[in-house]
């Protein structure tokens, strides 16, 4: 038991330490050079079909193809321990064949045996069979499906990057999850690029067993007869069947793991394995039932055999009946527990009081929104988070967001309804003026074409209201087909969210007043009291620094630095309280921020 655990220990430092991949080549290297004897074939050719069986079971319980996304590379190094058994064992056919069928060890003699019935002509039959199955039907269609596939990811990738910035900007994800979700873009663009040139070496894989097998066949007769004197009976006999054989053995792993990658390939993300999947989609009640009643047809007929399609068909009717019942059940259950509790007697309304007039005074005429977002009464699901809107959220988002970039404190967005508005409208209202508006259908989501697209999409065409592209308004069930178009599919929230954005962040300049200056101030003054004091109101007045940072704004120019715009104003306000003068020497003096917001760390900029 303790050889054992350090045996366990010493494989686990050689696969952790990067040593498992070079010894495994080196390994390949020694079955393609060095004679093996035929138990270390039979231990190899064991291990070969036990990797297989292990790939495509992960294949089949794997959640969605990233989560098994060293699959080409277990593919590749499958397929080349293959063809080095393949070698392996063809060496030993040619060299021991003569002295009976098992010579090369008793894997390969049981499936030329027994698999076969030791008869060659079946075991060349059975063996063309599966090199079709698997050359023409499996490895080509997962080939072709790899091909598409990784296509259309690659080409989708501007699309789910811009799909992440809007969510970025929308404040529905932080800056970690975006981080997070580009580099699983990245993933899926290297793994679906990486599956379409492993099914390359499945596909050719298929055309080297055909190759191998009766290179082998006749290499080993002529060896036979003209090295070992045998009869041509006794040849064929012993040759054909260890190659075929041999065949069989390789063939079988090939086909197990073409399945595998066809499987992967033509896997859809989803929170359940495969077997999962198909119980829910597959093994329906409505079609179990139509099922079952044309088995009972056909089993009914004269001549057929009724046993067998009747008892299937009474499989598939309990299996029908089975499954309605437990859909039922579980929606009664889902029904019973989010139930609301039933009506209860009210106490009688008291009679009604004649309301008291108050006097009119200065709290019945309300104050100007500074922001304000007024929406139809479909639209009132998006703000209502007890009936899963998004949009408030999405609306906080924006407003950390836009407040860190431009450096002052964006006021709150009041929301409210509008029912002058048509049902899907929404309004962005700053200072009581209607400065956009645009609908939105909350049922549907949006597909932005970003420039490059590769089909047409069936749906309400419109115009992105915050920067102009085209688009389509789809239903929920076009979103995955979209998205393999190269659409950038976002929800209706989200358009409202980057749309108002849009328009505060051009606006922001108006959205800066002198409450917000001095609160910059004063929270300036906390670190630098001195420059405060000195700046205003000994230097400039308040307005004048209002004004300039105003100017800085309609220039698209942040004014989070304020320390160094509050040192340049001091410095210069001697010269002159010319906001005009005083904004161009802030320019100057934010020159290095501004070249980074436009250029980057680049040392060039593009005119």
């Amino acid at each position: 038991m303790f050889e054992l655990k350090k045996i366990t220990q010493f494989l686990k430092q050689v696969m952790t330490n990067g040593l498992g991949a070079p010894l495994l080549l080196l390994a390949m290297l020694g079955m393609v050079v060095i004679p093996m004897h035929p138990l270390i074939l039979d231990v190899l050719f064991t291990f070969n079909i036990a990797l297989a069986l292990l790939v495509l079971l992960a294949a089949i319980y794997v959640k969605r193809p990233l989560d098994f996304g060293v699959f080409p590379a277990v593919l590749l190094i499958a397929t080349l321990m293959r063809l080095a058994l393949n070698v392996a064992s063809t060496r030993i056919v040619l060299l021991e064949g003569h002295t009976g069928t098992d010579a090369a060890g008793h894997v390969i003699e049981a499936f030329g045996e027994f698999v076969i019935g030791g008869n060659y002509a079946v075991g060349i039959v059975v063996f063309s069979i599966l090199v079709i199955i698997n050359f023409v039907v499996v490895t080509k269609g997962a080939g072709r499906i790899s091909e598409v596939s990784a296509r259309f990811t690659l080409d989708s990738m501007p699309g789910k990057q811009m799909a992440i910035d809007a969510d970025l900007n929308a404040g529905m994800i932080d800056a970690d999850t975006a981080k997070l979700r580009r580099s699983e873009v990245v993933q899926e663009a290297d793994f679906y690029g990486s599956m379409d040139g492993a099914s390359k070496f499945v596909r050719g894989d298929a055309i080297a067993a055909i190759l191998i097998l009766f290179i082998t066949l006749i290499g080993g007769l002529a060896i036979g007869m003209a090295q070992h004197d045998m009869p041509f009976g006794e040849a064929v006999r012993n040759f054909s069947l260890l190659t075929i054989g041999d065949g069989l053995v390789a063939q079988i792993p090939s086909l197990l793991l073409s399945t595998a990658a066809a499987i992967v390939v033509t896997r859809v993300s989803s929170e359940q394995d495969m077997g999962g999947q198909v119980f829910d989609q597959l093994l329906q009640p409505r079609a179990l039932a139509v099922t079952s009643g044309i088995l009972t047809v056909m089993g009914l007929i004269p001549g057929m055999p009724n046993l067998a399609f009747l008892s299937l068909a009474a499989v598939c009717g309990g299996a029908a009946y089975w499954v309605k019942q437990q859909k039922t059940s579980s929606a009664a259950m889902a029904l019973a527990g989010g139930g609301a509790a039933g009506p209860t007697a009210s106490p009688a309304a008291p009679e009604p009081v004649a309301p008291e007039v108050k006097e009119l005074g200065w709290d019945d005429v309300p104050p100007v929104d500074l922001v304000g977002l007024e929406v139809g009464y479909r639209l009132i699901s998006m703000v209502d988070k007890s009936q899963g809107g998004e949009l408030m959220g999405r609306i906080k988002g924006v407003r950390k967001k836009l407040s860190q970039d431009l450096g002052f404190l964006i006021p709150p967005v009041h929301i409210r309804d509008n029912l002058d508005l048509s049902p899907n409208a929404y309004r962005i209202v700053l200072m009581g003026v209607t400065i956009a508006e645009d609908e939105v259908f909350p049922d549907r989501d949006l597909a932005l074409n970003p420039g490059q697209v590769y089909g047409s999409l069936k749906g309400a065409e419109c115009r992105d209201p915050a920067f102009g592209l085209e688009a389509i308004w789809i239903d929920d069930g076009q979103k995955e087909n979209a998205q393999t178009l190269g659409y950038t599919v976002v929800d209706p929230s989200t358009v409202v969210a980057t749309h108002l954005s849009h328009i505060l962040q051009s606006h922001a300049h108006e959205l800066l007043g002198r409450e917000e200056v001095q609160n910059l101030l004063d929270n300036l003054g906390k670190k630098a009291p001195k420059l405060v004091e000195e700046l205003v109101p000994n230097a400039l007045p308040l307005g004048v620094v209002l004004k300039v940072l105003q100017n800085l704004l309609v220039e698209n120019v942040t004014i989070r630095d304020i320390r160094t715009i509050a040192e340049t104003l001091a410095d210069y306000a001697t010269q002159s309280q010319d906001p005009v003068f005083l904004t161009g020497v802030v320019r100057a003096s934010l020159g290095r921020s501004i070249l980074q917001n436009i250029a980057g760390l680049e040392a060039e900029i593009e005119v």
